[in-house]
């Protein structure tokens, strides 16, 4: 069946079922004063699909425990609650000069996911993984305030019982979420705004000059989070913007956060990425990349570029797209990715 067939088939199908109901409830479907409700918008979908609101914030319970001098800054490792009985930890990055008594703007870094289960946060935190993405250390050294979270399933947040492996226990969380009717974005969502939480409550950071980076995944999960959190005043987005248009007519197989059940029928991730607006927002792609495939990820730019014109923000947008390369941080995208920084947390 063609997509555009097949998005219609599936849009059709879930007004059958949902039609009647719709019918029968049209008098509860009135404002008290008679006036009929608005129409769910595409964020309003996005939320329900999503799973639906996040649990109110508690006590983060944040814990030190232990710091490590470097070359410049320091390493603090942390974890907070980031709801009753579950733990963030995370890795702290503090420039050296930076206090409470001279703060400095913050940055939630998000890691990527790369088939590296035990890796996660420590690869940012220069403490292993891939030289090329120890990037909270070169954001610290530049003087940023740096968290570095272990998502769901990775680092520290493997299977605590020993079960299950590592795509194995990442599976069963996704599966886990999807019967409680919501879905590893939601929960990958919730953790990133506690780490927006835990990282303004730092008195060395600046709350007012926050970002976040992502690479891969980090970049999946720098686009799910923005609609979500206006504390993060600039985003920036390393190689990943699959679609479902292309994740569908190439057959790939990408990580569990990019599936929002029931969303396709009103969007495509791009305009989940929209929603940021009119916060700045960079992404940077790799032309060859085979997990953004180019010609609908240059599909999905143009439709992020026209959410952000209709908030009159365009000049907030911006997107590179590196010619014949790959799946890397490139010189030429972390160059941007810097500027990017140093002009919206000045």
């Amino acid at each position: 069946m063609p997509e555009s067939n097949r998005r219609d088939f599936l849009r059709t199908a879930t007004m059958t079922v949902t039609g009647s109901l719709a019918a029968a409830s049209a008098s509860a479907a009135e404002t008290k004063d008679g006036s009929a409700t608005p129409e769910p918008t595409f964020r309003d979908h996005l939320l329900r699909c999503l799973g639906g609101p996040w649990p109110e914030p508690g006590p983060l319970e944040a814990r030190v425990l232990k710091t490590e001098q470097k070359d410049g800054y320091r390493l603090e490792w942390v974890n907070y609650l980031a709801e009753p009985e579950d733990r963030i930890p995370a890795i702290l990055l503090v420039p050296d000069g930076v206090s409470d008594k001279s703060p400095a703007p913050g940055i939630c870094l998000w890691h990527e996911h790369a088939g590296r289960w035990n890796v996660g946060k420590i690869e940012p935190a220069g403490l292993g993984g891939d030289p090329m993405h120890y990037t909270g250390v070169a954001l610290a050294k530049l003087g940023y305030v740096v968290l570095c979270p272990d998502a769901l399933a990775f680092g520290e947040r493997r299977d605590a019982t020993g079960k299950l492996d590592g795509p194995a226990f990442e599976r069963f969380e996704f599966l886990r979420y999807v019967v409680a009717g919501k879905c590893m974005a939601w929960k990958n969502i919730l953790d990133m705004r506690r780490a927006v939480d835990y990282i303004v409550s730092r008195p060395e950071v600046v709350g007012e000059k926050l970002g976040c980076y992502g690479h891969s995944m980090g970049s999946t999960h720098t686009w799910l989070v923005g609609p979500w959190e206006p504390r993060l005043k600039c985003l920036v987005g390393n190689c990943c913007l699959p679609t479902y248009k292309a994740i569908h007519r190439t057959h790939l197989l990408h990580c569990f956060p990019n599936f929002i059940p029931g969303i396709y029928q009103y969007g495509d991730t791009p305009d989940i990425a929209g929603l940021i607006a009119p916060r700045p927002l960079h992404l940077n792609i790799g032309e060859t990349d085979g997990g953004s495939p180019i010609e609908e990820v240059r599909e999905g730019i143009e439709t992020i570029a026209k959410a952000y014109a209709k908030q009159n923000a365009s000049d907030r947008f911006t997107a590179f797209i590196e010619p014949d390369t790959g799946h890397v941080l490139s010189p030429a995208m972390w160059d941007l990715t810097k500027a990017f920084f140093a002009k919206h947390l000045a």
